[in-house]
């Protein structure tokens, strides 16, 4: 026997007929004195009788005991005999036991039965166990009637139990019929409203499709009008630009000093015109994604003293001094440097417009991923509630200096409208009356864009003979096997013979020009993951050759030497390991 028991409360014989009935009537009451319900009660009790009867058939004397278990707390049963093992003797007795208990061992010559107590169950006390026992020795034998009444009293209150459990089932399938009704009228409900629903959702949607073009339309002719606007402005500035500068400059007439200031301001607001013009263009240009990057290796020492030498004239204050720091060593970087010095010029303008004492400093740093230009300066700084704002188009943060500094708003959008062309980020943090540091993120040459050591052969396509002779020289090194091919139709053809590990693809050629034969490489399975340079003498507007767009490298042929070629074989590796799938 498991756990930990108290002493036993009663110990009976089992021999003949008359002691399975003994035995019977004080498993209940040892039941019912311990806690058990009622329907444990009834359990117990035909599980005793069952176990007896099959001793008594077999003709052995057994002894059966009941103790109270404290842990777990249970009442445990265990009958006790000599000679035919317990295999041999119980038959009807083990499935009952197997059935109704919650627990059954037998050994050689034991049978042990457990039937679990409530946990919340009252353990009895000594005394009570005292007096049960007294009680218990006191009734007797039992009689086969004796029996016979206490069966009949459980069959009744079985019956009982049963009807009252059926008139709860009856009230509760009521219950449930009802809420049935209740679901499905509310499903049919839900599911009109759900189909109502649908047909918003779905005239909604029409909706948006049409604002959605409605939008680009609206976007594409803002960007039309812009750029018209700019071109169709330049001209009639710059002349205001020029006619003011011959009146003011050597062998003109000689003006009052009223006059000369009048031209003076005449010239000063052309200029701030044709900049806020050039501007726009730009943005436009941007906003549309005509603007194309053309990366390569840039000197970031000779970008310093460009910028340094552009903005020297432009501090006007001896109170402020511009501070532009070379790297040593510079970090490589390769990028559009064009873009890259308009980014910079740009943020070290703002930042001496507004600036009245102190410094604008430059600082160039680096770490494994990125390069960060990083512009600070002293000034009047920037309020909380417009540091976002500043990045939306013609936004201008009211102050004193405003008043007397030229301006468009157009300055920082652009700058991070640039910085995004060129893979990075432009971020602000400022302090209103201390200053504002603006850093603009580059990324720094990815190692997977290295030429690789060699392919197997490679295929320039170009309708210019000369030029693919050139071209084959510079990637001898590249590849030993250099095959060519004078327009897209007999590039076609030679892919089907051959398939090369890399190929050139002029832009512009009669007949099938080179993104058409792109579109084609890019739809065959077989052909997709082929590494491609677009060689172009300039790379139009629109031209996407990204990831989400004809995934290629780009190479200028005005700008063919070694390190381009190199960085472009680099980019057309990478694109494609980066957008399709192994």
């Amino acid at each position: 026997m498991t756990g930990r028991a108290r002493d036993e409360l009663i110990r009976l014989p089992v021999s003949a007929e008359t002691d399975v009935f003994t035995v019977r009537r004080c498993g209940r009451e040892v039941a019912a004195a311990v806690g058990l319900e009622g329907q444990d009660q009834v359990r117990v009790a035909t599980v005793l009788s069952d176990v007896g009867r099959d001793l008594v058939r077999a003709g052995v004397k057994a002894t059966v005991r009941f103790v109270l278990q404290e842990a777990p707390p249970a009442l445990v049963v265990e009958f006790g005999w000599q000679g035919a093992a317990a295999e041999a003797v119980l038959k009807t007795g083990r499935d009952t036991a197997d059935r109704l208990m919650d627990g059954v061992r037998v050994g050689q010559n034991l049978v042990s039965l457990h039937k679990l107590r409530a946990p919340a169950a009252r353990t009895p006390a000594p005394a009570d166990l005292a007096r049960l026992r007294e009680v218990l020795e006191q009734r007797g034998v039992s009689t086969p009637m004796d029996e016979l009444r206490a069966q009949n009293q459980e069959l009744l209150e079985t019956l009982e139990s049963l009807e009252a459990k059926n008139q709860e089932m009856m009230r509760l399938n009521d219950e449930l019929e009802e809420t049935n009704h209740g679901v499905v009228a509310l499903y049919k409900e839900l599911s009109e409203e759900l189909e109502e629903t649908n047909r918003g959702v779905v005239a909604l949607y029409a909706e948006l499709n049409e604002k959605s073009s409605q939008l680009k339309a609206a976007s594409e002719a803002k960007t039309r009008f812009w750029s018209n606007i700019s071109h169709e402005l330049r001209a009639p500035i710059n002349s205001v630009i020029g006619l003011a500068r011959l009146l003011t400059g050597p062998g003109a007439d000689p003006l009052t000093d009223d006059q000369r200031r009048q031209v003076e301001l005449v010239n000063d607001a052309g200029s701030t015109l044709l900049s806020l013009v050039n501007e726009l263009l730009d943005t436009a240009k941007a906003e549309s994604g005509r603007l194309v990057a053309q990366p390569a290796q840039v000197d970031l020492t000779a970008v310093c003293l460009q910028l340094r030498g552009a903005l020297r004239s432009t501090v006007t204050s001896r109170e402020v001094k511009l501070v532009i720091e070379e790297p040593d060593p510079a970090p490589p970087v390769i990028t559009d440097e064009t873009m890259l010095v308009r980014i910079l010029r740009n943020l070290l303008s703002n930042s001496l417009k507004f600036t009245e004492r102190g410094e604008v400093r430059l600082t160039i740093d680096a770490d494994e991923d990125n390069v960060r230009f990083t512009v600070s300066d002293t000034g009047i700084g920037i309020p909380d509630d417009h540091q976002e704002r500043v990045f939306e188009e013609f936004h201008q943060v009211r102050n004193d200096l405003q008043i007397g500094v030229a301006g468009t708003g157009l300055g920082l959008p652009y700058a991070r409208r640039l910085a995004e062309i060129l893979g990075g980020g432009l971020t602000l943090s400022s302090e209103h009356g201390r200053g504002t540091t603006v850093v603009l993120r580059l990324p720094r040459p990815d190692p997977r864009r290295a030429t690789p050591a060699g392919v197997d052969s490679l295929l320039i396509v170009d309708d210019d003979a000369d030029f693919r002779d050139r071209l084959a020289r510079l990637v001898h090194g590249v590849s030993a096997d250099v095959r060519h091919a004078a327009d897209g139709r007999e590039a076609i053809e030679a892919l089907d013979e051959h398939r090369p590990g890399l190929i050139f693809l002029d832009l512009f050629m009669p007949g099938m020009n080179g993104k058409e034969v792109l579109q084609v490489l890019r739809e065959k399975p077989e052909l997709r993951d082929i590494p491609v340079v677009v060689v172009t003498s300039s790379a139009p507007e629109g031209l996407d050759l990204t990831g989400a767009g004809l995934r290629a490298g780009l190479l200028l042929k005005s700008q063919v030497t070694p390190e381009t070629l190199k960085l472009a074989i680099g980019e057309a590796f990478a694109v494609v390991a980066r957008t399709v799938p192994r």
